[in-house]
């Protein structure tokens, strides 16, 4: 072979080897590219979930910004109306609610807010009136606390064909993280004469409640935090009120003002709304703390059970403090044992019970109810109908029930029967 032709040939693999080079690099770079592109995006991967695959043969999903849920397990929140929805209770794990799933409830919609522009006014019986900013109120010591907020009204009925979180999926729980309210009102100096609050958010409604002081000094946290992040719009970015116990209304979201004052300021929402008829045409106002509950999350609707041993799971909580026990009935409420309670059991918070069961497959009725640690007990709906001549309303917590055919089929029993 001459030396001319050799080197020809040398010639030839430099160029398709550089040719090679040349064609990974840009294929590199247009895949650099297009990530970087897509990297604040939720990236999920794409494949034919009628086809058998297996993962190990094939390249996942590169990592990403913000996490995102299997598409064969996305629970979403039940919308019921255009200012609600509820937590689905019965396709929650444990006791904290995601961020995402946590109930919503508002009267004028979900403002935007700016951070650097939002201030919090705490002035009326106090030495030193303030505005504060996101940052000042960062600036004090943090605390953090689990607990549930619940709505006044969390309780729909009227159908068979419901679900744990359609009858009662207006409570959430969630670790909030902010500044302990008295830990603020001590550094202004509040005045001897000082008996309540009122606490105003930012919202197109003006939503206002008042709060008797002394509770609220007790453990109320001006909140920024929830689930190890900043709260969500939904839940009153960039700040809220949260006071463990008490029904969710008192609770203001895009919270703005704090007045100090010596009686409550009737506000709106505390006179044609949140108040309660009880017996002889009298009202009830300022029921504050939310009483003992349960429901039972499975079996429950819309699921089917099988004959043989059942683990009957589900949450019960109290705003006067800790779960005490939890009665498990499996025979429509003739005998009455005591459920597992899992721990950690906190205060003014949701509790998860267990109980097991061997189902016989004949038709039967799952009750379930709370007794907190002050002795009260959850009552049935005509125990509540009864005390309040009202067949409905704020504060009402009847034991719920599920009827359990001899199919397997699962329904909400007549809590009226109950």
């Amino acid at each position: 072979m001459s030396v001319e032709k050799e080197h020809f040939q040398q010639i030839q693999k430099l160029v398709r080897w550089l040719t090679v080079t040349v064609v990974v690099f840009l294929i590199v770079t247009v895949v650099f590219v297009v990530y970087q592109h897509t990297s604040d995006q939720v990236i999920e991967p794409k494949f034919d979930s009628k086809i058998v695959v297996d993962p190990s043969k094939v390249q996942g999903a590169p990592s990403s910004e913000v996490g995102y849920r299997s598409k064969f397990d996305s629970p979403k929140r039940i919308a019921t109306y255009a200012t609600a929805s509820r937590t689905p209770l019965e396709d929650l794990q444990g006791t904290i609610t995601p961020s995402d799933l946590h109930f919503e409830r508002h009267h004028a919609g979900i403002p935007e807010i700016d951070p650097e522009r939002h201030e919090l006014l705490i002035h009326g019986l106090v030495e030193k009136p303030i505005r504060l900013k996101l940052s000042d109120i960062k600036k004090y010591p943090s605390v953090s606390r689990i607990c549930f907020i619940e709505c006044s009204g969390n309780f729909r009925y009227g159908k068979r064909e419901m679900t744990p979180g359609e009858v009662c999926g207006l409570t959430s729980q969630s670790e909030w993280t902010g500044v302990l309210l008295s830990t603020v009102l001590r550094d202004l100096g509040v005045k001897p004469e000082a008996k309540w609050l009122l606490a105003e958010g930012a919202d197109g409604a003006l939503m206002a409640r008042s709060v008797p002081l002394k509770e609220a000094l007790t453990e109320a946290i001006i909140a920024y935090g929830q689930n190890g992040e900043a709260i969500r719009p939904q839940q009153g970015y960039p700040m809220r009120l949260v006071i463990p116990g008490f029904e969710g209304n008192t609770q203001i979201k895009w919270l703005r003002r704090i007045e100090v004052t010596d009686e409550p300021v009737m506000t709106r929402e505390e006179t044609s709304k949140y108040t309660e008829k009880v017996k002889d045409g009298n009202i009830r106002m300022f029921s504050l703390v939310m009483d003992a509950r349960s429901i039972i999350t499975y079996p429950a609707y819309p699921k089917k059970i099988e004959k043989g041993w059942q683990e009957l799971r589900g949450i019960a909580w109290s705003g006067r403090g800790k779960v005490a026990k939890v009665l498990v009935s499996v025979d429509n409420g003739k005998t009455w044992q005591e459920a597992h309670l899992q721990g950690p059991v906190l205060e003014k918070a949701h509790t998860a019970f267990k109980f097991m069961w061997n189902w016989d497959g004949k038709p039967t009725r799952v009750l379930s109810k709370a007794i907190d640690e002050t002795g009260y007990e959850q009552p049935t709906y005509n125990q509540l109908v009864k005390a309040r001549e009202s067949k409905g309303g704020y504060h009402f917590n009847p034991v719920v029930g599920w009827d359990i055919e001899k199919s397997g089929e699962v329904y909400l029993a007549d809590i009226k029967d109950i």
